[in-house]
């Protein structure tokens, strides 16, 4: 069974910076997409930024410029470095990986998602 474990959530005012981790217990190049979520209070699941097997990455509009996901070497670990961090950004944010080819990729869709974490949260203050 693979299993996602992000960490990195927290606490912190308008316009800080978080970076997020998700750690894979298998090497990552079994999955040809892996990708940030978040669900805010009392809203849907919204995808944040995904990475492909070739390393083209795709990110949300409402956090272009702001947010940067990256994978290290190891192909193990996934991240998401969130600059200038709003209000609107506070939400649980989960790591997710999907093995089979798809657009749900490029197109920030969950439905291709076959492994999840059991997310993060991440709270900005004013």
């Amino acid at each position: 069974q693979v299993q996602l474990a992000e960490s990195g959530g927290g606490s912190v005012q308008s316009g800080g910076s978080l970076r997020l981790s998700c750690a894979a217990s298998a090497n990552t190049d079994r999955y040809f997409c892996m990708g940030w979520f978040r669900q805010a209070p009392g809203k849907g699941r919204e995808g944040v930024a995904t990475i492909d097997e070739d390393g083209s990455t795709t990110v949300s509009d409402s956090v272009k410029g702001r947010f940067t996901i990256s994978q290290d070497s190891s192909k193990k670990m996934l991240y998401l470095q969130m600059h200038s961090l709003k209000p609107e950004d506070t939400a649980t944010y989960y790591c997710a990986a999907g093995i089979y080819s798809g657009s749900y990729c490029e197109a920030l869709e969950d439905y291709g998602m076959d492994y999840w974490g059991k997310g993060t949260l991440v709270t900005i203050s004013l």
